[in-house]
């Protein structure tokens, strides 16, 4: 059977044609991002189907923002983003590696070495510059880790706003980091409108905007015991349409006073399981109000579904489906508990063991609140990693250029083709420095030279400053970076380099409608007449 048949309405591109593209698609990728590089990068406007826009110069929300059809452009864009949700930052610099060591392999599949060829001497280099790393690293104190928070920050918002979110970012890292474990999910976010972005303030504990239901409930100071009940204390509403015949006025008492004892013996247990603290996903009616604050129990009610299920981790409680049916072993610990007003809005404040903390974001409008949220992410990741791993790297460069002087060094000694495609791994890692000094309006390639020559004379961390133009040291500055960012960057960029090398073939389906043959005849001879 022809080829042809088999690959009916396929669009097939196959050997060096096809590689051609790919890097193509890379290189355009990268270009797209490749300017919000670094402290000087610029910002991209990105404007959505419904008119929406944003502002935000972080590599992968753009990227993720984008309609990209390419599968190895997507290959790119899947290694940021897993760049992203592991280190929280260097998604740019993952896709302008890779783009870069692309463009190198390119140039030696064009000089007769063969792709696979290519990946082997990449994996080598990855290999050998992930074990230089170790070399490089230096241990972390508390203030060179906030440098570093104001590292992966800068360029994203003003001066005073990168330095004030950094301090945010270090205190919520430390308030979730216990037993050498920082976990970023225990801190929650509220975004609250208004006020100027400074007005952003971090609260320990985990914070709700709630107030408790009846104003003669007393604060419970704690330690106490909470229950969470996956519903509410309500006067149960029939599920299908019923009618009640009510004959008398006796009637209908005696049938407001069976709803009113059944809520009475959900309290009741609610009192005898040793409940301080309740709070409720749906409604609590007013008799029952009057009641839990007579029995002097705190209530929250309409707390929604992901807070309960915080609450649950922080609290070590069992989301009850029933008051009745609660047992003892549904109770979780705080503790303490308080309100607080902030921005003319009533919050709720729990302290528990593993509580975590809450920041709250302000801002004018929500575009500079959802850009706020997303940079304290990073920051925060950032803070984690640094918390759970406290080892750094120099930044603006200086880790990049050290590296690709020790893979020069060591290609020397590695036989074969695979030498050239090590050289080629070194050159692509320099793009960033290039990058960095040409966002900031330097020459890059100058700025590269003179990087490189300070290196040869004054060691491995010496990087660009980006005022001036210059090689300075970076420890001294305060210039540094996790050196789990550049870890995973470094691995990321290459393991979607050497996927895209090994394709050989790429068949695109032809994707438009099919009409059936009886439905295309009548269409034929439409309008004959």
């Amino acid at each position: 059977m022809a080829e042809e048949t088999i690959l009916q309405s396929t669009e097939r591109t196959s050997g060096r044609e096809a590689l051609r593209k790919n890097v193509q698609a890379a290189i355009a990728l990268a270009g797209a991002v490749r300017s919000t590089l670094g402290p000087k990068g610029l910002d991209k406007l990105l404007v959505d189907d419904s008119g929406g826009t944003l502002v935000t110069n972080d590599g992968v929300t753009v990227l993720e923002s984008a309609r990209v059809e390419h599968p190895a452009a997507k290959m790119i864009i899947s290694a940021s983003s897993t760049q992203d949700r592991v280190a929280r930052d260097g998604t740019t610099s993952t896709v302008v590696i890779c783009a870069e060591m692309l463009r190198n392999a390119w140039q030696l599949v064009r000089q007769g070495v063969h792709p696979a060829t290519i990946g082997r001497g990449f994996a080598l280099a990855e290999k050998f510059s992930l074990e230089s790393l170790n070399e490089i690293a230096v241990k972390a104190s508390s203030e060179q880790i906030l440098s570093a928070i104001e590292t992966s920050l800068a360029g994203k918002l003003d001066l005073s706003m990168e330095k004030h979110l950094a301090k945010l970012s270090f205190a919520a890292g430390e308030l979730v980091h216990t037993e050498g474990r920082a976990d970023p999910t225990r801190v929650k976010v509220i975004k609250q409108s208004g006020g100027s972005m400074l007005d952003t303030t971090l609260i320990t504990g985990l914070a709700l905007a709630k107030s408790c239901i009846h104003p003669e409930m007393k604060e419970r100071g704690g330690p106490g015991s909470i229950l969470l009940l996956d519903g509410g204390l309500e006067r149960k509403q029939p599920k299908f349409e019923t009618k009640l015949n009510i004959t008398s006025t006796g009637m209908l008492d005696a049938f407001r006073k069976a709803e009113s004892k059944a809520l009475l013996t959900q309290i009741d247990n609610i009192v005898n399981i040793g409940c301080d603290l309740l709070v409720c996903k749906e409604g609590v009616d007013e008799e029952a109000r009057q009641e839990l604050a007579n029995r002097g129990i705190l209530t929250y009610r309409r707390v929604e579904k992901n807070d309960l299920d915080l609450l649950s981790r922080v609290c070590g409680a069992n989301l009850a489906p029933d008051a009745g049916r609660a047992t003892k072993d549904d109770l979780g610990a705080f503790i303490k508990t308080r309100e607080e007003l902030r921005g003319g809005i009533n919050y709720w404040i729990l302290d528990a063991e593993d509580s975590g903390a809450t920041l709250i974001t302000r801002g004018s409008t929500d575009v500079i609140l959802d850009e706020v949220e997303r940079c304290f992410a990073d920051g925060l990741g950032v803070a984690c990693q640094l918390l759970e791993e406290p080892l750094l790297l120099p930044g603006a460069g200086a880790t990049q250029v050290a590296l690709s002087r020790r893979l020069r060094r060591h290609a020397e000694s590695v036989p074969g083709r695979e030498q050239m495609a090590i050289e080629a791994w070194a050159d692509a890692l320099e793009s960033i420095p290039r990058a960095l000094a040409e966002n900031a309006g330097y020459d890059g390639i100058n700025a590269l030279l003179k990087l490189t020559a300070a290196h040869n004379d004054k060691g491995d961390f010496i990087g660009l400053n980006l005022e001036t133009g210059e090689p300075t040291d970076t420890i001294s500055r305060g210039v540094l970076e996790p050196l789990k960012i550049t870890r995973q960057a470094i691995s990321g960029a290459t393991e979607a380099a050497i996927s895209i090398l090994r394709i050989d073939d790429v068949l695109w389906a032809q994707m438009g409608a099919q009409v059936p043959d009886e439905v295309q005849q009548q269409l034929q001879g439409f309008g004959a007449e």
